[in-house]
This record gives structure tokens, sequence and C-alpha cells, in this order.
């Protein structure tokens, strides 16, 4: 094909009439109507003088037009670079440096701040509204709704992901059309994706989640999306009887628990909820069940390989895992420092190699080879085992391992047994200084209804858990800090307690 990605999860759909976007406000957007904008802004970004290969930076609120900037970028050839709309100025200056990125496209109220870093690299600045104004609007207004496909390869770059960064430097994953292009198609199947599907999208859309898992499998069956800017709460409620799947994080999930309107009768239509990027609460799992009917179907994804694992959509969804290996994924658990392969139910690194698995890091070579193994296999950092039946658990982040007195505790087995205390809503263990053990265990708690007894907490603790799993300290805060994607940020929980036994 002239261009796998295009030819395959658009092309299809470039007359069809049909809804793909439901908006929040009552209007519909048609696939034919969608590709024709995706057309007129291909025309805009070739005029801007972007050719195949070049990186197309976008910092832009969720809208039908931002996804089709996505569209025209994939129908051109540019590679499409999406940005946390939360990032500052000094933030998206490093990911336009560093990409190289030819064309800076933001919101017009960001244009003041984001003006200086665009002429510091050479790239043109334009802007998009969420209602589809602003200067590249306007440059594509008129423009023809066709566009000749760029021809591409499989092999061609279709996307740069920037990882967050959390230990140095974000490192740009580079992503192809095989890449995208595979894991759409597998989990379109593997889901039971059709046409006569109807998504709750209310997913960000500059993150791997809501853009390549949830809009590329849309646009692969022919379905629509119900496309809302955010989650909101009201509008879920509304939306779900109108719809057949959501993808979402766990907090999505906790929160329509928190409402006596989300029952059995409201998703009656449902036929899948999936949740990722974050792990979900047992107990969450439990209430979701009991109230709705359904069972929440858990994966497990990453910024440079998109979904590697999946719980069966026909089968026992068990909680506290993430299924098995996706058709045509292999996963393996192995020794941190050796490499070897564990055996089954032993705690070690995963790695996965497969069609998903991206080509490298933008511009670091080291780093590449650092993580990526010559044959195939990516080290992933996360720490996980694979249990007698085939199921893989993730137990932590590598970098959250903790060593407290020459032992290692893997936090997630310390959480699970907090979580499950009276008075604990929600827990994250880490790892803090300490002048004997060179780290110590730390259990920091969100506390519900009356709030946790501390001192029978710790007593369970010492029933339960070998000494040195023990938190040598238990702390209360308000609530955890998470990223966008719901997943707790514990370099902030280190680096605020961090003095915690050494000052």
């Amino acid at each position: 094909m002239a261009n796998p990605l295009f030819d395959t999860l658009f092309g299809p759909h470039l007359d069809r009439d049909t809804p793909f976007l439901k908006l929040a406000d009552g209007a519909s957007v048609t696939h034919g109507d969608f590709l024709r904008m995706a057309a007129r802004f291909a025309h805009a970004i070739t005029d801007a003088g972007l050719v195949p290969g070049d990186r197309l930076a976008v910092q832009i609120e969720k809208s039908p037009q931002a996804l089709a900037v996505y569209a025209a970028c994939v129908q051109a050839g540019i590679v499409f670079l999406p940005l946390n709309t939360a990032y500052t100025a000094s933030e998206i200056s490093y990911f336009v440096g560093n990409s190289g990125a030819r064309l800076l496209l933001c919101d017009p109220r960001r244009a003041d701040a984001l003006g200086p870093v665009a002429e510091e690299f050479a790239a043109r600045l334009m802007t998009l509204d969420a209602a589809g104004g602003g200067s590249f609007a306007e440059a594509a207004g008129g423009k023809p709704e066709t566009f000749e496909t760029a021809a591409r390869d499989i092999g061609d770059l279709a996307a740069f992901l920037y990882t967050s960064g959390t230990t140095g430097r974000s490192k740009g994953a580079m992503l192809t059309q095989g890449n995208l292009l595979s894991n759409a198609e597998v989990l379109t199947t593997h889901w039971g994706f059709t046409e006569d599907d109807v998504l709750l999208h209310m997913l960000p859309i500059f993150h791997t989640h809501g853009l390549f898992v949830a809009t590329n499998i849309m646009l692969l069956c022919g379905g629509a999306m119900i496309f809302h800017p955010k989650f909101d709460l009201d509008a879920a409620i509304e939306a779900l009887p109108r719809a057949t799947a959501m993808m979402g994080v766990p907090t999505f999930y906790t929160r329509l628990l928190s409402d006596a309107r989300f029952d059995r009768d409201l998703v009656r239509g449902m036929r899948l909820f999936v949740s990722g990027s974050a792990p979900l609460l047992a107990e969450t799992h439990v209430q979701f069940e009991q109230r709705s009917g359904h069972r929440i179907l858990e994966r497990y994804g990453m910024t440079e390989t998109n979904m590697n694992t999946s719980n069966p959509y026909e089968g026992d969804r068990r909680a506290g895992t993430v299924g098995f290996p996706l058709p045509g994924v292999e996963l393996q658990v192995c020794d941190p420092q050796t490499g070897a392969p564990l055996p089954q139910g032993e705690i070690g690194v995963i790695e996965v190699r497969g069609p998903n698995v991206f080509e490298g890091y933008w511009q670091m070579p080291e780093k590449t080879a650092e993580e990526l193994r010559e044959n195939g296999f990516f080290i992933t950092g996360d720490l996980g085992r694979i249990d007698e039946d085939g199921y893989v658990s993730i137990v932590g982040r590598g970098k959250d391992l903790i060593i407290s007195g020459g032992f290692n505790v893997y936090p997630k087995e310390v959480e699970l047994l907090l979580d499950e205390q009276d008075g604990v809503l929600e827990s994250a263990v880490i790892g803090v200084p300490h002048p004997d053990f060179g780290e110590a265990v730390v259990g920091v708690l969100v506390p519900s209804g009356s709030g946790p007894d501390i001192a029978a907490i710790e007593a369970r603790m010492g029933e339960e858990l070998a000494r040195y799993k023990q938190p040598k300290k238990l702390l209360t805060v308000e609530e955890l800090p998470r990223n966008t994607m719901g997943k707790v940020q514990k370099n902030e929980l280190r680096a605020r307690f961090k003095d915690l036994f050494t000052s």
C-alpha cells in the first residue's frame, strides 16, 4: 500500500456519511466530513513547508479539529508529536528543540508564551483552538477536500511520544506506522470491536491510551465515538446509555461508583469497560461488578510499545493482573542484573518483543542500546511476575523498588495489605533515605471514613509481613499526587518525605 496506516485506518471511510464523532453539544461529525477536514489540514501543513518525515508538534485542546490534525499528519507523511496541554513554555522548548519540529501548533491563548520558543528553534508557529478557530484553521479554509496521500512504508516513523522524564530528560519514543497499525489490528479483534460500537471517549488525545488505542481502534472498525473534552461525571452518566464501550483510567471508575445513578440499568447496553494507565484497586473491581454487572478489563501498555497484554475479553478477568500477552507479543520476566529469564512465579523486570515495540529513542542511541536489546526485547523497567496460569501481574517500577538493609521490598505487596485496612482509601509505599538501613519503607495513606487506626495497622503489618518489609512510618495525606493519566507520582512523595529519618 502507498501509505499503510492511512490506507487501513482512514481510507475505507473517505465517503462514509455515518457518524464518527458525537459531540457534547449534540452535533456530530461523519467519517467523511472528518476526512475532508483532515485533507484541508494536510494542505495547510504542506503549504507551511513540511515534507514527509518532518515533525509537527501540537499543544492544543481536545476537539474534532485536533484529532483531524493527527489524520492530516498521517496522510501527509508528517511525524505527529502530541504534547500534554499542561506543559509549560519551558517544557515545550525542550520538546521542540529535541525533536526538530518544523511547525508548532498551539492554542491561540498560548501564542505569546510559545512564540519565542518557535523562534528559537526556527519552527513556524500557528494556532488552533477547541472551536476550530486560529491561524491554522484560516490557512486550511478553502483548501481542497482531497489530498494526494504521501507514500510511506510500514517502517517509516508516524509519531513521537515523549516519556514523562521523572528520572532524567524526557525521551522521544519513535513509533512507526507498523507499530501503530499492528496494535490497532490486534486490539480491534481481541476486544471484539465492530462498526456497531459506540465508544465513550473522555481520555486526553496527547497520550497513547486516548489516541493510539481508543481512536485507532474506532477508525479501524468504522464505529463512532461520543467525544468529550475530558471526564465529567454528569456527562458520563448521560452518555453511557448511548455507548457500547468505554476506555478509562481508574479515577473514571471510582467517580462513577461515587454516584447513585450508576447502576445496572444505566449500562444495560454496554459490552466492555477497559481500564489502564494505572492499576485498579481490587476493591474497585468488586464494587464495579456488584453495581453494574460488568467486570472491568485491565490491560498493560507503555509509551514505547502501546499495548502489551490484556485480560481476556471472554474468560476470567482477574483483579490485580493485566492478563496475557497479546497475540504477536512475547513477554518474559528477567533478572534485573543478568537479564536471564526467571522461572515462572518469580519477580523480575518485564521485557517485551513484537511488532508493537518502538524503533528507539530519538537522538539517544546510548539510551536506546540500554533499553532495547539487539534481539528485539524491550526492557520495560516494570517489575512483574507470571503466575501458574500465565496471568501477568505488575508489582511496580524498577525505580520504585526499595532496598532496605540489603533486602528487596516490592511496594505493591505492602500496598495491597494497606489498602485492605479499615479507614484506608488507598496507599502508596515508598523508600526514603535512612541512616541505618539505606532506605526505609514508608506507607503513605489516604484516609476514608473516620480514618485509619495507625496502631492497629502497624500490628497487622507485624503479623503479615517480614520485619524488613514493614513500614517504618505510616503517614496520612489528603490525596496522592497523580499525573494526567492517574498514575501515582511516587517521585513527588519521595521528594516530600526525603528528610523523614535524616533531618
